[in-house]
């Protein structure tokens, strides 16, 4: 009986001792988030800049700048508008953006609010952006009212950079072809 309760005992101790080497690597890995308050610059849908800090919106993403969508049977430039749309929402003196992570681009992840309002979600919510796993609920009612992008038809932004992507290695791949090969 002494050694079943010595063996759960040295589990529990090494369970304990574990949690606790847990929580020091997360506080040492815990940084504070980043803060930027200001007049911004919307570069797109869901890219700010403001002095020489790039920022991305977390959990959204935009329609690229030069994307095209259709609604009414017309094609509408939804990039330009989407940047539209958030520099008007970023406009306001009590804007703040912070983060504490960065993307593959050294743009800082951010989530902005003014007046009280999460502003990643309001672009999602008019239907300028889609979630990118934080608003779902904020999709959910943009689609249901035909909102921006859900009053028509659109590829996903995530689609469109995957294209473009795809074009630009097509295109370096038949620039070597007639370097090497002299063709025109």
């Amino acid at each position: 009986m002494a050694r079943g309760f010595e063996t759960i005992r040295d589990g529990v101790t090494a369970f304990a001792m574990l949690a606790l080497i847990w929580l020091i690597a997360a506080k040492l890995n815990d940084k504070p988030d980043t803060v930027h308050a200001g007049q911004f610059h919307a570069a797109d849908g869901d890219s700010l800049t403001i002095g020489a800090e790039r920022m991305r919106l977390k959990g959204i993403d935009a329609p690229e700048l030069n994307q095209i969508c259709e609604r009414g049977g017309r094609r509408w430039a939804c990039g330009r508008e989407a940047k539209e749309t958030l520099q008007g929402l970023v406009a306001g003196r009590d804007t703040r953006c912070g983060g504490a992570e960065r993307d593959q681009y050294d743009r800082l992840l951010v989530v902005c609010r003014s007046g009280g309002i999460d502003l990643n979600g309001e672009m999602v919510a008019r239907g300028m952006a889609v979630s990118y796993g934080n608003y779902e609920r904020e999709e959910e009612r943009a689609r249901a009212e035909r909102a921006g992008l859900w009053a028509g038809t659109f590829e996903r932004p995530r689609d469109v950079r995957d294209h473009e992507h795809r074009q630009s290695g097509f295109e370096d791949a038949r620039r070597l072809v007639r370097q090497v090969t002299g063709w025109q």
